[in-house]
């Protein structure tokens, strides 16, 4: 039996497959997952149904099994900062700092060659897309 908190054999096969400065893209369930990643990506539905699992549920379980060195928000652009990034930066132990990108700039980050792994999930609140960087061991 794994001792990893990740059991899903598809994500533990595709971190495996990770490396310094690959990036993996955790998106809500309005994010347009497959005009938005490029063709390598590999893409991973887990939503269940609405609402199930959350960002923050996989974001948990990947920060307990990678080492994560930056990751990068989208922004609504105006108005007040969406809740979820408090919730972000507690789960990363306020250690690493939300770099926040544009609507479009997020879109544009996630579909370079080194993201390596997007998670659908059923999140249903808006602006709850987090890119993470894998850092080294």
């Amino acid at each position: 039996m794994l001792k990893t908190k990740c059991l899903n054999p598809q994500l533990i096969n595709a971190l495996a497959h990770c490396g310094h400065g690959d990036k993996i893209l955790i998106c809500d369930g309005n994010y347009p997952v497959d005009s938005c990643t490029n063709g390598i990506t590999e893409k991973v539905y887990l939503q269940l149904t609405h609402g199930i699992p959350t960002v923050t549920d996989v974001l948990k379980v990947l920060a307990d099994t990678i080492n994560i060195e930056k990751a990068q928000v989208m922004t609504p652009g105006e108005g007040d900062e969406p809740s979820i990034f408090s919730e972000f930066r507690g789960i990363l132990n306020n250690e690493i700092e939300l770099d926040k990108l544009g609507r479009f700039e997020f879109y544009d980050e996630s579909k370079k060659p080194n993201i390596r792994l997007a998670i659908a999930t059923g999140e249903q609140r808006v602006f709850a897309n987090i890119l993470l960087t894998v850092g080294v061991v």
